[in-house]
């Protein structure tokens, strides 16, 4: 007896689900070739004073926002449960796919959900103990209200897993290798997406070229990629390593662990906490880890003003070290929310880089055009609007042949 989740290929529909800390983004498409979004939406603020559902969908009358009782994680899925129930008699949902953070040295490829990948993702959490509860939590919601829905996971490490053994090697003893400490990258659904749509927007050759592509956002990272492989990432083995981000560090002198240790009588677990939710722009700031608001407030704040320079900054270094990596430069690609949509951000990081052969034309760069590199430029300059969703919602239609 078919259900109202069962498979339906007719018009089957692919819900994306995108966990943070504090929110869940969710998406639904419907499969096909193309696939066609139907709506986008997220409970936001989970956890903290006024979470809201907010829907937009191709129909106006899927567009609201409303408040939900979202005090913690769990409530929260109940909550985006009972939504999805609500609306299975209007869609035939056939599939979830899930962005898991972490695939650890095994998993390079979206998998179908079992209990087997489930029991061993539960082992991974130690590798990210910020993400992986939570996304094993989203999963195991879905299951328990909807047994027979497919659901896959697609990893945000995948597009790192075959690094240069060169690139992925930590400088520490050999014997911590065996046990999966290695660079792994993330933000790679965002990568796999932003070479696709580099394939498609430029000319041919420009995918196979030498290319940095500089995910910026609340958590931000670079890639540098040359002949459509990739060959380094800034992040290392957590999202916490690379360059400053809204509330993460990014790279520190691991002897401040010992200092910390000693002088503020700092442990381990305060000490991650630290760097993942108090440091970056938000530690420097002391205000906020929002650029737009220290945008806004730097002429006025210097701690907002040093935070914007120092992100700037080591982005910029960031690109220079890829750069030599990959033996020259032939494109540059700026997504997330702050390389999408902050120019004066964009401005700064490649001020200082004509070296390379990068040139902004400042006109192009204020609009966000999709190229914002002077034509005297060597190197083309890129805004790439990333779709993780739609990422995901393809790797789901292929493993379970949807399309």
């Amino acid at each position: 007896m078919e259900t109202a989740c069962s498979m339906r290929p007719a018009n089957a529909r692919i819900l994306t689900i995108n966990g943070g800390s504090s929110s869940i983004k969710f998406a639904l498409f419907e499969a096909g070739d193309p696939l066609r979004r139907i709506l986008a939406g997220a409970i936001e603020r989970i956890g903290l004073p006024q979470p809201s559902l907010r829907v937009q969908g191709v129909s106006q009358a899927d567009n609201f926002s409303r408040p939900v009782t979202a005090p913690d994680y769990a409530v929260a899925v109940g909550a985006l449960m009972d939504w999805i129930e609500a609306r299975s008699a209007r869609d035939a949902l056939g599939a979830v796919g899930h962005r898991v953070v972490h695939g650890g040295p095994k998993y390079s490829e979206p998998q179908r959900l079992t209990a087997e990948i489930i029991d061993e993702l539960r082992r991974l959490s130690p590798f990210d103990p910020e993400h992986l509860p939570q996304e094993i939590l989203l999963t195991e919601a879905f299951h328990r209200r909807f047994p027979d829905l497919p659901q896959v996971a697609c990893f945000d490490t995948a597009f790192h897993h075959d690094l240069p053994r060169v690139a992925r090697l930590l400088p520490i003893p050999r014997r911590y290798e065996a046990l999966g400490v290695r660079r792994y990258g993330f933000h790679g659904l965002s990568y796999a997406f932003l070479m696709e749509e580099l394939a498609r927007l430029a000319p041919a050759e420009a995918a196979q070229g030498r290319v940095i592509l500089a995910h910026l956002g609340n958590g931000a990272s670079l890639a540098a990629v040359r002949e459509g492989k990739p060959v380094d990432t800034s992040m290392g083995f957590t999202p916490a390593a690379g360059v400053p981000m809204g509330t993460r560090s990014g790279d520190l002198d691991p002897g401040l662990v010992w200092y910390l240790a000693r002088s503020e009588k700092m442990n381990a677990k305060q000490f991650n906490e630290m760097v993942n939710f108090h440091s970056g722009l938000l530690g420097v700031s002391e205000t906020s880890s929002d650029m737009r608001d220290l945008l806004q407030c730097e002429g006025q704040d210097v701690r907002a003003a040093e935070a914007v320079e120092l992100f700037c900054y080591q982005v910029r270094k960031c690109i220079g070290a890829f750069a030599a990596a990959l033996g020259g430069l032939d494109t540059l690609v700026f997504a997330g929310g702050i390389g999408e949509n902050a120019a004066p951000v964009r401005e700064r990081i490649c001020n200082g880089l004509g070296f390379l052969g990068i040139e902004l034309e400042q006109k192009r760069n204020v609009e966000h055009a999709p190229l914002i590199s002077a034509d005297s430029g060597r190197v083309k300059v890129r805004v790439v609007r990333t779709d993780e969703a739609l990422m995901i919602a393809s790797s789901v239609a292929r493993v379970l042949n949807l399309d």
